[in-house]
Protein backbone atom coordinates (compact mmCIF):
# COMPACT_ATOMS: atom_id res chain seq x y z
CA UNK A 1 0.00 0.00 0.00
CA UNK A 2 1.38 3.60 -0.84
CA UNK A 3 0.86 6.72 1.60
CA UNK A 4 -3.17 6.84 0.59
CA UNK A 5 -3.69 3.31 0.99
CA UNK A 6 -3.69 2.28 -2.37
CA UNK A 7 -2.50 -1.02 -3.42
CA UNK A 8 0.64 -0.40 -5.59
CA UNK A 9 1.07 -2.66 -8.61
CA UNK A 10 3.21 -5.60 -8.29
CA UNK A 11 6.63 -5.07 -9.54
CA UNK A 12 7.81 -7.52 -12.58
CA UNK A 13 10.83 -9.53 -13.31
CA UNK A 14 11.30 -11.04 -16.76
CA UNK A 15 13.91 -13.50 -16.73
CA UNK A 16 15.66 -15.05 -20.09
CA UNK A 17 17.91 -17.59 -20.66
CA UNK A 18 21.21 -16.84 -23.18
CA UNK A 19 23.43 -18.70 -25.28
CA UNK A 20 24.86 -18.25 -29.03
CA UNK A 21 22.32 -15.24 -29.63
CA UNK A 22 24.32 -12.32 -30.65
CA UNK A 23 22.12 -11.33 -33.80
CA UNK A 24 18.86 -11.91 -31.85
CA UNK A 25 20.00 -10.29 -28.23
CA UNK A 26 19.80 -6.92 -28.60
CA UNK A 27 16.00 -6.80 -30.51
CA UNK A 28 14.91 -9.09 -27.51
CA UNK A 29 16.20 -7.05 -24.80
CA UNK A 30 14.41 -4.14 -26.66
CA UNK A 31 11.33 -5.71 -26.37
CA UNK A 32 11.20 -6.68 -23.00
CA UNK A 33 12.47 -3.30 -21.74
CA UNK A 34 10.10 -1.00 -23.93
CA UNK A 35 6.86 -3.18 -21.94
CA UNK A 36 4.46 -0.88 -20.47
CA UNK A 37 4.05 -2.07 -16.71
CA UNK A 38 3.05 0.05 -14.20
CA UNK A 39 5.16 -1.55 -12.04
CA UNK A 40 8.71 -1.84 -11.07
CA UNK A 41 10.45 -4.61 -13.24
CA UNK A 42 13.80 -6.05 -14.66
CA UNK A 43 15.48 -8.30 -16.58
CA UNK A 44 17.63 -11.00 -15.51
CA UNK A 45 20.33 -12.41 -18.43
CA UNK A 46 20.56 -16.14 -17.55
CA UNK A 47 23.92 -16.30 -19.33
CA UNK A 48 25.86 -19.58 -20.76
CA UNK A 49 28.84 -20.35 -22.20
CA UNK A 50 28.35 -18.34 -25.63
CA UNK A 51 31.19 -18.17 -28.16
CA UNK A 52 29.59 -15.93 -30.40
CA UNK A 53 30.30 -12.48 -28.73
CA UNK A 54 26.99 -12.77 -26.92
CA UNK A 55 29.23 -12.50 -23.73
CA UNK A 56 30.38 -9.25 -24.57
CA UNK A 57 27.07 -7.72 -25.91
CA UNK A 58 24.97 -8.75 -22.06
CA UNK A 59 27.73 -7.16 -20.45
CA UNK A 60 27.61 -4.19 -22.40
CA UNK A 61 23.55 -3.71 -22.52
CA UNK A 62 23.71 -4.25 -18.62
CA UNK A 63 26.20 -1.82 -18.16
CA UNK A 64 23.78 1.02 -20.07
CA UNK A 65 20.93 -0.33 -18.38
CA UNK A 66 20.31 -0.67 -14.87
CA UNK A 67 16.65 -2.92 -15.25
CA UNK A 68 19.09 -4.99 -16.68
CA UNK A 69 20.82 -8.15 -14.48
CA UNK A 70 23.13 -10.92 -15.20
CA UNK A 71 23.20 -14.36 -13.66
CA UNK A 72 25.99 -17.32 -14.98
CA UNK A 73 24.49 -21.06 -16.64
CA UNK A 74 28.29 -21.92 -16.71
CA UNK A 75 25.86 -25.96 -17.59
CA UNK A 76 23.91 -23.63 -20.62
CA UNK A 77 21.20 -25.80 -19.93
CA UNK A 78 17.78 -23.98 -19.92
CA UNK A 79 15.92 -25.09 -16.66
CA UNK A 80 19.12 -24.46 -14.98
CA UNK A 81 19.76 -20.97 -16.47
CA UNK A 82 16.00 -20.08 -15.82
CA UNK A 83 16.13 -21.07 -12.20
CA UNK A 84 19.06 -19.09 -11.43
CA UNK A 85 17.29 -16.38 -13.07
CA UNK A 86 14.20 -16.60 -10.86
CA UNK A 87 16.19 -17.26 -7.56
CA UNK A 88 18.30 -13.44 -8.67
CA UNK A 89 14.88 -11.65 -9.13
CA UNK A 90 13.01 -9.74 -6.77
CA UNK A 91 9.02 -9.30 -7.98
CA UNK A 92 6.34 -11.43 -7.59
CA UNK A 93 5.05 -11.63 -11.41
CA UNK A 94 7.75 -13.81 -13.43
CA UNK A 95 7.73 -13.69 -16.76
CA UNK A 96 9.66 -15.89 -19.10
CA UNK A 97 11.25 -14.39 -22.27
CA UNK A 98 13.39 -15.99 -24.76
CA UNK A 99 16.34 -14.43 -26.92
CA UNK A 100 15.06 -15.83 -29.74
CA UNK A 101 11.81 -14.28 -29.47
CA UNK A 102 10.14 -10.51 -29.53
CA UNK A 103 7.49 -9.34 -27.07
CA UNK A 104 4.24 -7.48 -28.77
CA UNK A 105 3.88 -3.93 -27.75
CA UNK A 106 1.30 -4.27 -24.73
CA UNK A 107 2.46 -7.83 -24.26
CA UNK A 108 3.20 -7.17 -20.30
CA UNK A 109 0.51 -5.34 -19.52
CA UNK A 110 -2.35 -7.40 -21.25
CA UNK A 111 -0.81 -10.33 -19.44
CA UNK A 112 -0.66 -9.37 -15.96
CA UNK A 113 -4.29 -8.29 -16.56
CA UNK A 114 -5.57 -11.43 -17.95
CA UNK A 115 -3.99 -12.99 -14.59
CA UNK A 116 -5.40 -11.24 -12.33
CA UNK A 117 -8.89 -10.86 -14.33
CA UNK A 118 -8.54 -15.00 -14.64
CA UNK A 119 -6.80 -15.87 -11.22
CA UNK A 120 -4.54 -18.49 -12.75
CA UNK A 121 -1.07 -19.04 -12.00
CA UNK A 122 0.26 -18.98 -15.89
CA UNK A 123 -0.81 -16.70 -18.84
CA UNK A 124 0.70 -17.52 -22.06
CA UNK A 125 -0.34 -16.65 -25.50
CA UNK A 126 0.63 -17.30 -29.30
CA UNK A 127 3.73 -17.92 -30.19
CA UNK A 128 3.96 -16.06 -33.82
CA UNK A 129 7.09 -17.05 -35.92
CA UNK A 130 8.37 -15.20 -38.46
CA UNK A 131 11.23 -15.24 -40.97
CA UNK A 132 13.62 -12.95 -42.77
CA UNK A 133 14.90 -15.60 -45.02
CA UNK A 134 12.98 -18.38 -47.56
CA UNK A 135 14.62 -21.06 -45.12
CA UNK A 136 13.33 -19.33 -42.36
CA UNK A 137 9.79 -18.37 -43.32
CA UNK A 138 9.11 -21.77 -44.38
CA UNK A 139 9.96 -23.00 -41.14
CA UNK A 140 7.77 -20.35 -39.86
CA UNK A 141 4.94 -21.27 -41.47
CA UNK A 142 4.90 -24.85 -40.53
CA UNK A 143 5.32 -23.54 -36.43
CA UNK A 144 1.97 -21.57 -37.05
CA UNK A 145 0.15 -24.50 -39.28
CA UNK A 146 -1.58 -27.36 -37.52
CA UNK A 147 0.07 -29.24 -39.97
CA UNK A 148 3.40 -28.50 -38.76
CA UNK A 149 3.69 -28.90 -34.96
CA UNK A 150 0.13 -30.52 -34.25
CA UNK A 151 -2.16 -27.92 -33.50
CA UNK A 152 -1.49 -26.89 -29.61
CA UNK A 153 -3.31 -23.89 -28.64
CA UNK A 154 0.10 -21.82 -28.62
CA UNK A 155 0.75 -22.10 -32.00
CA UNK A 156 -2.47 -21.75 -33.41
CA UNK A 157 -5.70 -21.32 -31.23
CA UNK A 158 -7.80 -18.79 -30.96
CA UNK A 159 -10.20 -19.33 -28.34
CA UNK A 160 -9.31 -18.07 -24.74
CA UNK A 161 -9.42 -20.30 -22.14
CA UNK A 162 -7.78 -23.08 -19.72
CA UNK A 163 -4.86 -24.49 -21.28
CA UNK A 164 -2.05 -27.47 -21.14
CA UNK A 165 0.72 -25.44 -21.62
CA UNK A 166 1.92 -21.93 -22.14
CA UNK A 167 4.68 -20.32 -24.01
CA UNK A 168 6.80 -18.56 -22.61
CA UNK A 169 4.49 -17.70 -19.33
CA UNK A 170 3.60 -14.33 -16.82
CA UNK A 171 3.75 -16.64 -13.53
CA UNK A 172 3.17 -16.37 -9.82
CA UNK A 173 6.18 -16.64 -7.87
CA UNK A 174 4.18 -17.99 -5.57
CA UNK A 175 2.75 -20.65 -7.12
CA UNK A 176 6.54 -21.75 -9.00
CA UNK A 177 8.05 -21.11 -5.07
CA UNK A 178 5.19 -24.09 -4.41
CA UNK A 179 5.46 -26.09 -7.21
CA UNK A 180 9.81 -26.29 -7.25
CA UNK A 181 10.28 -24.19 -10.27
CA UNK A 182 11.57 -25.58 -13.52
CA UNK A 183 12.72 -29.13 -12.90
CA UNK A 184 16.56 -29.77 -14.03
CA UNK A 185 16.65 -32.84 -15.23
CA UNK A 186 14.21 -31.70 -18.56
CA UNK A 187 16.73 -30.56 -21.12
CA UNK A 188 13.49 -29.91 -23.27
CA UNK A 189 9.66 -29.26 -22.82
CA UNK A 190 10.67 -27.90 -19.65
CA UNK A 191 7.58 -25.47 -19.62
CA UNK A 192 5.52 -28.23 -20.60
CA UNK A 193 6.62 -30.55 -17.60
CA UNK A 194 6.30 -27.09 -15.28
CA UNK A 195 2.83 -26.41 -16.50
CA UNK A 196 1.58 -30.11 -15.53
CA UNK A 197 2.39 -29.68 -12.08
CA UNK A 198 0.77 -26.58 -11.73
CA UNK A 199 -2.18 -28.20 -13.17
CA UNK A 200 -2.06 -31.26 -11.10
CA UNK A 201 -1.55 -28.77 -7.88
CA UNK A 202 -4.82 -27.32 -8.55
CA UNK A 203 -4.30 -24.22 -10.49
CA UNK A 204 -4.83 -22.86 -13.73
CA UNK A 205 -3.01 -22.09 -16.70
CA UNK A 206 -4.46 -20.06 -19.13
CA UNK A 207 -4.15 -19.20 -22.99
CA UNK A 208 -5.06 -15.71 -24.17
CA UNK A 209 -4.61 -15.18 -28.18
CA UNK A 210 -4.30 -11.45 -27.50
CA UNK A 211 -0.82 -12.36 -26.50
CA UNK A 212 1.55 -12.56 -29.46
CA UNK A 213 5.07 -12.98 -29.24
CA UNK A 214 7.32 -13.42 -32.51
CA UNK A 215 9.75 -16.04 -32.41
CA UNK A 216 12.47 -16.67 -34.91
CA UNK A 217 13.06 -20.43 -35.82
CA UNK A 218 16.91 -21.95 -36.30
CA UNK A 219 18.50 -20.37 -39.77
CA UNK A 220 19.77 -23.47 -41.38
CA UNK A 221 18.59 -27.30 -42.33
CA UNK A 222 20.65 -29.02 -40.03
CA UNK A 223 20.03 -26.73 -37.08
CA UNK A 224 16.49 -27.49 -37.38
CA UNK A 225 17.26 -30.77 -37.76
CA UNK A 226 19.10 -30.76 -34.64
CA UNK A 227 16.48 -29.17 -32.72
CA UNK A 228 13.99 -31.32 -33.39
CA UNK A 229 15.61 -34.41 -32.39
CA UNK A 230 16.44 -32.93 -29.32
CA UNK A 231 12.56 -31.99 -28.59
CA UNK A 232 11.18 -35.39 -29.87
CA UNK A 233 14.25 -37.20 -27.67
CA UNK A 234 12.91 -35.23 -24.60
CA UNK A 235 9.03 -35.68 -24.90
CA UNK A 236 9.79 -39.22 -25.15
CA UNK A 237 11.57 -38.77 -21.57
CA UNK A 238 8.75 -37.11 -20.85
CA UNK A 239 6.03 -39.43 -21.65
CA UNK A 240 8.56 -42.48 -19.75
CA UNK A 241 8.05 -40.52 -16.73
CA UNK A 242 4.49 -38.95 -17.00
CA UNK A 243 2.63 -41.52 -19.62
CA UNK A 244 -0.92 -40.53 -18.92
CA UNK A 245 -0.03 -36.67 -19.52
CA UNK A 246 0.59 -36.62 -23.04
CA UNK A 247 -2.15 -35.69 -25.83
CA UNK A 248 -2.63 -37.64 -28.95
CA UNK A 249 -1.06 -35.26 -31.36
CA UNK A 250 3.00 -36.41 -29.97
CA UNK A 251 2.22 -39.38 -31.19
CA UNK A 252 1.61 -38.73 -34.79
CA UNK A 253 5.69 -38.04 -35.65
CA UNK A 254 6.71 -41.63 -34.32
CA UNK A 255 3.83 -43.09 -35.92
CA UNK A 256 5.15 -41.69 -39.45
CA UNK A 257 8.41 -42.55 -38.85
CA UNK A 258 7.51 -45.95 -37.91
CA UNK A 259 5.30 -46.43 -40.99
CA UNK A 260 8.56 -45.21 -43.35
CA UNK A 261 10.72 -47.92 -41.88
CA UNK A 262 8.40 -50.51 -42.32
CA UNK A 263 7.57 -49.16 -46.19
CA UNK A 264 11.05 -49.33 -47.01
CA UNK A 265 11.34 -52.72 -45.51
CA UNK A 266 8.24 -53.96 -47.69
CA UNK A 267 9.56 -51.84 -50.88
CA UNK A 268 12.88 -53.88 -50.22
CA UNK A 269 10.72 -57.29 -49.67
CA UNK A 270 8.99 -56.63 -52.80
CA UNK A 271 11.83 -55.40 -54.76
CA UNK A 272 13.44 -58.87 -54.19
CA UNK A 273 10.78 -60.74 -55.06
CA UNK A 274 10.25 -62.19 -51.37
CA UNK A 275 7.00 -60.22 -50.62
CA UNK A 276 4.62 -61.42 -53.69
CA UNK A 277 1.40 -62.49 -54.85
CA UNK A 278 -1.92 -61.14 -52.58
CA UNK A 279 0.52 -60.60 -50.17
CA UNK A 280 2.66 -58.76 -51.27
CA UNK A 281 -0.55 -56.67 -52.74
CA UNK A 282 -1.82 -56.39 -49.04
CA UNK A 283 1.50 -55.17 -47.67
CA UNK A 284 1.60 -52.24 -50.33
CA UNK A 285 -1.47 -50.61 -48.27
CA UNK A 286 1.41 -49.36 -46.50
CA UNK A 287 1.87 -46.61 -49.34
CA UNK A 288 -1.60 -45.39 -48.64
CA UNK A 289 -1.07 -43.21 -45.36
CA UNK A 290 2.23 -42.36 -46.80
CA UNK A 291 0.83 -41.05 -50.06
CA UNK A 292 -1.58 -39.34 -47.95
CA UNK A 293 1.33 -37.26 -46.22
CA UNK A 294 2.91 -37.07 -49.54
CA UNK A 295 0.22 -35.24 -50.65
CA UNK A 296 -0.55 -32.78 -47.69
CA UNK A 297 2.77 -31.70 -47.55
CA UNK A 298 2.90 -30.48 -50.84
CA UNK A 299 -0.66 -29.12 -50.53
CA UNK A 300 1.06 -26.73 -48.30
CA UNK A 301 3.58 -26.01 -49.98
CA UNK A 302 1.68 -24.49 -52.71
CA UNK A 303 -1.00 -22.85 -50.98
CA UNK A 304 -0.90 -19.15 -50.40
CA UNK A 305 0.09 -17.17 -47.57
CA UNK A 306 -1.75 -15.84 -44.96
CA UNK A 307 -4.21 -12.81 -45.81
CA UNK A 308 -2.29 -9.75 -45.33
CA UNK A 309 1.37 -11.38 -45.14
CA UNK A 310 3.58 -10.85 -48.51
CA UNK A 311 3.81 -13.20 -51.21
CA UNK A 312 5.39 -16.61 -50.81
CA UNK A 313 8.64 -16.87 -53.03
CA UNK A 314 9.20 -19.89 -54.93
CA UNK A 315 12.45 -20.98 -52.87
CA UNK A 316 10.23 -20.66 -49.54
CA UNK A 317 7.63 -22.90 -50.77
CA UNK A 318 10.45 -25.03 -52.00
CA UNK A 319 12.17 -25.02 -48.65
CA UNK A 320 8.36 -26.22 -47.39
CA UNK A 321 8.94 -29.45 -49.31
CA UNK A 322 11.85 -30.20 -47.31
CA UNK A 323 11.41 -28.25 -44.01
CA UNK A 324 7.73 -30.48 -42.78
CA UNK A 325 9.44 -33.83 -43.43
CA UNK A 326 12.83 -32.66 -41.40
CA UNK A 327 10.79 -31.78 -38.59
CA UNK A 328 8.60 -34.62 -38.24
CA UNK A 329 11.25 -37.24 -38.99
CA UNK A 330 13.75 -35.58 -36.59
CA UNK A 331 11.48 -35.23 -34.20
CA UNK A 332 9.89 -38.70 -34.22
CA UNK A 333 13.12 -40.51 -34.74
CA UNK A 334 14.18 -38.42 -31.23
CA UNK A 335 10.72 -39.69 -29.67
CA UNK A 336 11.27 -43.10 -30.36
CA UNK A 337 14.95 -43.29 -29.29
CA UNK A 338 13.70 -41.25 -25.99
CA UNK A 339 11.11 -43.79 -25.51
CA UNK A 340 13.11 -46.79 -25.76
CA UNK A 341 16.13 -45.78 -23.95
CA UNK A 342 15.47 -42.15 -22.41
CA UNK A 343 16.96 -38.77 -23.50
CA UNK A 344 19.88 -39.20 -21.40
CA UNK A 345 22.13 -36.39 -21.84
CA UNK A 346 21.00 -35.29 -25.45
CA UNK A 347 21.02 -31.80 -25.73
CA UNK A 348 19.56 -29.30 -28.17
CA UNK A 349 23.15 -29.22 -30.42
CA UNK A 350 21.55 -26.18 -32.61
CA UNK A 351 22.01 -24.21 -29.98
CA UNK A 352 26.19 -24.17 -29.76
CA UNK A 353 28.58 -22.52 -31.43
CA UNK A 354 26.05 -20.65 -33.64
CA UNK A 355 26.58 -18.40 -36.38
CA UNK A 356 23.75 -15.91 -36.79
CA UNK A 357 23.03 -13.09 -39.50
CA UNK A 358 21.88 -10.42 -37.69
CA UNK A 359 18.59 -9.23 -37.39
CA UNK A 360 17.47 -6.05 -39.90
Amino acid sequence: MDENGTAEPPGVSFVMPVLNERAYLEHAVASVLEQDVSGPMELVLALGPSTDGTTELAESLAAAEPRVRIVHNPAAHIPVGLNAAIRASRYPIVIRVDAHSELSSGYAHRAIDTLARTGSANVGGVMRADGRTPFQSAVARAYNSPVGLGGGAYHSGTHEGPAESAYLGVMRRAVLDEVGLFDESVRRGEDWELNLRIRRAGHTVWFDPALAVTYWPRESWIRLARQFRATGAWRGELVRRYPRGNGIRYFAPPALVLVVALAIVIAVLQLTGVLHGIAGLIASLIYLPLLVYIVLVVAMAAAPGRRGDPPRSLRERIWTLAVLPTMHLSWGVGFVAGVLRGARDTVDASRLGTRNTPLP
